[in-house]
């Protein structure tokens, strides 16, 4: 899941919350942490008694995890950035590790960078022959979501440039 522009931190935390609620990644001292963190610096988001409430040995981690969770989420966008500003405090490995962190991975760097370096092999190796250059330049043409605009006037000056030598 890629992590859209406009997304809101509510969304993300729900995003999230399958993530930081499996596999016991939250220990019961961060979780800690992390409500009195929220309930100290933002009384308005955390409550003493919902604090309390959710630092309660009597519910399992996970429970209380996933009430935590949807309370931030109940009370808007601020709470839930505040939580990750939380998380990012106390577990900066967790939170670089997110699902809605990962925006872009070095797996689509590589395929972006590979597609550009073989459309770039393409056009420098490319045959003289009109037809060749004249069906590149549709293909550059008509694509300006897929390499961007900078990128396709470059080539398609490239394009340009090898046909009028003929």
């Amino acid at each position: 899941m890629l992590f859209r522009k406009y997304q809101t931190y509510c969304d993300r935390l729900q995003q999230d919350m399958v993530f930081l609620t499996s596999h016991s990644r939250l220990s019961e001292q961060l979780v800690d942490k992390i409500i009195l963190q929220l309930n100290r610096v933002y009384p308005q988001i955390l409550t003493n008694k919902e604090a309390e409430k959710f630092r309660s040995p009597k519910a399992s981690l996970h429970s209380r995890l996933s009430n935590l969770i949807a309370h931030l989420q109940k009370k808007g966008d601020k709470p839930c950035q505040e939580f990750y500003r939380a998380l990012q405090i106390n577990a900066e490995q967790l939170y670089n590790n997110l699902p809605s962190r990962k925006i872009l991975s070095p797996t689509f760097f590589l395929a972006c960078f590979s597609v550009a370096a073989g459309l770039a092999f393409f056009m420098y190796c490319c045959n003289p022959d009109s037809k060749v250059l004249g069906g590149a330049k549709k293909v550059l043409g008509f694509s300006p979501i897929i390499i961007g605009r900078h990128v396709r006037n470059i080539c398609m000056l490239y394009v340009e440039d090898s046909s009028r030598k003929q």
